[in-house]
């Protein structure tokens, strides 16, 4: 499924009224019909229910209006409160209202302190709440009116459908000024927008449905250029293995990694890229730590590396036995648990610079570029780096207060900039192709907010190099599917191994989804 930005949906409607004929209105009538279909599924029926709807004066608001008619319709008790400017108010509005009128819906102007007040108590004694007050064209700061509005309606504690996005949320980025409105469902139209999965906006929105509302299917396709990573898109991610397949040809993976005191990230790491699918995985670890490791990993072999000091990888010896090691490899992953020691991190800069083979960066290995990001431009293949927000804001001398400024088009630059893949992992996993290419990733949950997720991760993409030409994108669907699954049993009290452990499951459930 693709995923619009606000100008792209406003385009594709637009084509859809001007070069299809599909009226403006008829639009609207889907639209507010499935927000009422929801409406209905939430209490089984509707008969004798109180519900406000809130209709702000864009086309948002319309789809509310008609929302309020089929509520009517079907028995339910319904007040109708406008709001916003009047003269932004669109014919396809004005018809749905006049509709309203002439059925003698209740409707509201809120312009006094008298109809300010008759909304409180309406809200008080509602039993839900339409939500049509902003929508999709809502960035940047909000205004007085609308501020109040939305503060009352979260105080009264109903619940809320909202339709397309909360009102107060950026659709683009999931900006939120002060505050927004706290949805226990959102009804997306046409496609879902980015606004719905990166927080804080995604912490608004509920239970997310998506509805073409009747678009032609072309449209919500062509020249869009975020992708969804759902079930549906997950099967073509992971071809079927052959029959005939050995560990030499389901991929040999490097892994260097691990220093003293972080050792726990080196066996992560080395160990997910087994459970991935790769055939072979070597830890290439200080030498005065491999026995340690050798008792550690059972499946994993070890290849000890010169230190510079002890517990830590560094010097001209380890370099040339790195790259040495790496000609024997299809990918090699470095970074996880590293240490950030001067000599390890120029090490580092030196032998990602020189190999040419499919490379991993992760972690320290990332760092080891804060300053010289340019650099990324000297290797070989196009890199895969596996930042958090943090790293990826030192990365670039940011912060990752402004990286969220605009997440997706930030992540975009970079790859493209740098010639890198990034997939930036936070709450809602953005991918970037140098191409421009996006996907988007809402699996996983907040369990997964613990040490070593993140070093599990690279080890998934880097195991999974050889098997599939999409190991970064399958690679964050099974992490974040492993991390559900792991969620099932172990909720918030989840831990990075748990993640691992589930990895099989998450691939088995891609089978599944591809035998049926």
């Amino acid at each position: 499924m693709k995923v619009a930005m606000a100008k792209q949906m406003h385009e594709i409607d637009d084509a859809a009224i001007n070069q299809y004929g599909l009226p403006e209105i008829a639009l609207m009538e889907s639209a507010g019909h499935r927000v009422f279909e929801e409406t209905f599924k939430t209490f089984g029926s509707v008969e004798n229910k109180s519900i406000c709807v809130l209709a702000g004066s864009g086309n948002n608001g319309g789809d509310a209006l008609v929302t309020a008619r089929y509520l009517f319709n079907h028995g339910a008790k319904v007040k109708v409160f406008l709001t916003g400017n009047k003269t932004h108010r669109t014919d396809s509005f004005n018809v749905q209202m006049k509709i309203l009128r002439e059925m003698g819906v209740e409707i509201l102007t809120l312009e006094t302190d008298r109809s300010w007040e008759r909304l409180q108590v309406a809200l008080k004694f509602t039993d839900a709440i339409i939500d049509g007050i902003l929508g999709t064209g809502f960035s940047g700061e909000i205004r007085e009116s609308a501020l109040r509005l939305i503060k009352i309606i979260n105080a009264v504690g109903k619940k809320v459908i909202s339709v397309d996005i909360p009102s107060g949320v950026a659709s683009d980025t999931g900006a939120v000024d002060e505050t927004a409105i706290n949805a226990a469902c959102t009804v997306a139209l046409g496609l879902p927008k980015p606004g719905h999965f990166i927080c804080p906006g995604a912490n608004y929105v509920g239970k997310l449905i998506v509805d073409n509302i009747g678009l032609p299917g072309d449209l919500l396709n062509e020249d869009i250029h975020q992708t969804l990573i759902d079930d549906e898109f997950a099967k073509t991610l992971l071809p079927m293995r052959a029959r005939d397949v050995h560990k030499g040809s389901c991929g040999k993976i490097l892994v260097v990694a691990g220093s003293r005191g972080m050792t726990g990230a080196a066996c992560l790491a080395s160990m997910a890229a087994l459970k991935a699918g790769a055939g072979i995985v070597t830890l290439a670890v200080p030498e005065s730590l491999n026995d340690l490791y050798e008792v550690k990993l059972t499946e994993v072999m070890t290849a000890p590396l010169p230190e510079n000091k002890s517990g830590i990888i560094g010097g001209k010896k380890a370099l040339e036995n790195l790259l040495q090691m790496a000609e024997n490899f299809d990918a090699v992953l470095i970074g996880s648990g590293l240490g950030r020691d001067a000599e390890t991190l120029e090490l580092v800069k030196k032998f990602v610079c020189t190999i040419d083979k499919p490379l991993i960066l992760d972690a320290d290995a990332i760092f080891a570029f804060n300053g010289s990001v340019k650099d990324l431009k000297k290797c070989k293949q196009i890199p895969i780096l596996t930042p958090h927000l943090g790293e990826l804001a030192a990365l670039l001398n940011s912060s990752v207060e402004e990286l969220r400024k605009n997440l997706i088009l930030n992540v975009q630059k970079i790859a493209q900039d740098y010639r890198a893949i990034i997939v930036a992992k936070s709450e809602c996993t953005v991918i970037s192709y140098p191409n421009g290419e996006i996907f988007i990733s809402a699996l996983g949950n907040n369990g997964m907010a613990t040490a070593g997720s993140g070093d599990v991760l690279a080890g998934t993409v880097a195991g999974l190099i050889k098997q599939t030409p999409f190991a970064p994108l399958a690679g964050v669907y099974l992490h974040g599917t492993a991390g559900n699954f792991a969620a099932e049993k172990n909720s918030e009290g989840l831990t990075a191994s748990d993640i691992l452990e589930n990895l099989p499951l998450a691939i088995k459930k891609i089978r599944t989804l591809q035998n049926f």
